[in-house]
Order: structure tokens, then C-alpha cells, then sequence
């Protein structure tokens, strides 16, 4: 990621959840502490099933009396309504903002030259009145402006930013383990633990029960996160869920075959270590795990 230029992420979308009882709504459903989230810290969150499977991720943004959900533009709806499952009387508003909003990202290093920012996953700060948030989930994501198309023009401009291929940027998003597209594919098949959400922040072990809350904490007390999500390149063509292996022994199976594949593999015998840089097979296909989140 060059340091002037920026990506408007077309496949991203705005969900705005505001009302007197916004806060403890989202802070009785989601995977981080909405305690900490304020005009100067964005969170990464995920919604869970009861029974701790990853449904949804999202990055959590303040914006007014309420909070801007930055998601999959593709799994809205399907958002909207599970949130309106667990609604029942709260006050509050669920609105699809998509259309009114741009959601665009620009790099770390153009970040830390704007007023106020700091070098810290989550750090948020105003630009010309619109929001912009160092990636909560990892840093050299760089940092997420959300802005109408007119005043991110503008911003563009006055930052003298050059538009470049969002491409670019989910690959670089992919390479870190950081899964963006497609990640309806993962839904009910992979436990939060497991999509490597402490690794990116996007768990708190300390607040309060949400939904899938009582295990994932026993996974994690009881040390039983056996799987992990990586990401894998291959050349061709996998259907999803095709087996893994490594000399003749099934090690996982892939999750999302394309555009940017992942994995879910066995985290021992063999280690993932063992498994790095080293030829996998699935459906006679080659492939290669292309990070090691352990490192």
C-alpha cells in the first residue's frame, strides 16, 4: 500500500445502530467491550451463534448518539436480521446507510500524518468532519474514512490521494489473515476462536456475557481451540469444504475457495508450523498456506 493512495471498498457497507438503548443493545450481542469504543477508539467485533460459531464481523464505529457496523455490503440484510432477532424492545434504530455512505481506506503512514492521529490499532480521529479509524483488527490495514461521495472527492484532494484498485488492498488483507470477501462461506463452520479473533482484536475476555459467550470462554480457559483459519494459494479451481492433506493425512479444509482462499486446519500432529512452506494437497490440487498467524 503506497502511502498516498486510497481504495474505496465498494464491497463494504454501513449499518447505523443508534437510539437511547443502542450501547447496551450491541454490548449484550457482540464479542468486544462497546464500553470502550468512543469518538477517539473504533473496535472489531463479531456476532456469534448461542453456541459460539462465527456468523458476523464488523468494525464498530461511534458516529453521533449511536454506532456505524462497517461489514460485508453482501450480508446486510441477513445482518439486519438477526439484529432485529435480539431487538425485541429496545429502543433503537436499525438502518441500512450503504447508499449514503463510502466506506475507503488509505495507508498507515498517510494515517500518522493526520492531526491527532496515534500509531495504535483503533485509534479514530476527524478529518473534515468524517470519521477515520486506524484498522482496529491490524494496523498495516491503515486507516478506514467513512464519508458521503462528495466529501470523500473532496478529501481525497486535500489529502492529494491517488484512487487505486481495491485489489490491491484485499490482497494485502488476505496475505495478513484477514479474511473480507466471501465470509458468508465460514457461517456456522468455524468457532469466533478459531477465526483468529484475539489475534485481531476483536474478543474481550473481560466483559460481560454476549451471545456465544459461555463457550468461547471455556475454549479459551480450557485451551481447546484445536483449529485455526489461514490463509492458502493455489492455482485452478477447489469447491469449498474440500479436504486438506499433508502426506496422505487430512490437516483441514477449505472454507473459502475464492477469491481469497482460506483454510481451516488442525493446529497439532502435524504442528502449523510443520505445515508452512510445505506442498498441501485438496482434490489433487497444490497448495500453500501463505502466513503463519503464530509468528
Amino acid at each position: 500500500m503506497e502511502k498516498d493512495q486510497i481504495f474505496i471498498l465498494k464491497d463494504r457497507g454501513i449499518i447505523y445502530i443508534n437510539g437511547e438503548d443502542a450501547k447496551d443493545f450491541l454490548q449484550n450481542i457482540v464479542t468486544n467491550d462497546i464500553n470502550k469504543v468512543s469518538d477517539t477508539f473504533s473496535c472489531f467485533a463479531s456476532l456469534l451463534t448461542p453456541q459460539g460459531k462465527y456468523l458476523f464481523d464488523f468494525i464498530i464505529i461511534k458516529h453521533k448518539q449511536g454506532y456505524f457496523l462497517d461489514c460485508e455490503k453482501n450480508q446486510i440484510n441477513q445482518l439486519i436480521e438477526r439484529l432485529n432477532v435480539y431487538k425485541l424492545n429496545s429502543k433503537i434504530e436499525i438502518l441500512n446507510l450503504s447508499n449514503e455512505f463510502e466506506i475507503a481506506v488509505i495507508s498507515k503512514e498517510k494515517f500518522l500524518t493526520l492531526k491527532n492521529s496515534k500509531d495504535v490499532e483503533g485509534n479514530t480521529i476527524k478529518y473534515n468532519d468524517d470519521t477515520v479509524a486506524l484498522d482496529p483488527r491490524e494496523k498495516k490495514l491503515g486507516g478506514r474514512l467513512i464519508a458521503n461521495l462528495e466529501k470523500l472527492n473532496l478529501s481525497l484532494k486535500k489529502l492529494g490521494l491517488i484512487s487505486g484498485d481495491s485489489k490491491e488492498y484485499y490482497e494485502l488483507s488476505h496475505k495478513l489473515g484477514v479474511p473480507q470477501i466471501n465470509t458468508n462461506k465460514l457461517q456456522d463452520k468455524i468457532f469466533g476462536l478459531e477465526c483468529n479473533f484475539e489475534k485481531l482484536n476483536g474478543i474481550d475476555f473481560k466483559k460481560g456475557c454476549y451471545v456465544g459467550q459461555e463457550n468461547t470462554a471455556r475454549m479459551k480457559l480450557k485451551d481447546k481451540m484445536r483449529k485455526t483459519l489461514l490463509p492458502i494459494s493455489f492455482q485452478g479451481n477447489i469447491p469449498a469444504l474440500s479436504e486438506i492433506t499433508f502426506k496422505e493425512k487430512v490437516v483441514g479444509k477449505i472454507l473459502i475457495p475464492e477469491p481469497y482462499p482460506f483454510g481451516l486446519f488442525k493446529t497439532s500432529d502435524p504442528s502449523i508450523k510443520e505445515l508452512i512452506d510445505s506442498d498441501l494437497l485438496s482434490n489433487k490440487t497444490k497448495l500453500k498456506i501463505i502466513n503463519d498467524l503464530y509468528t
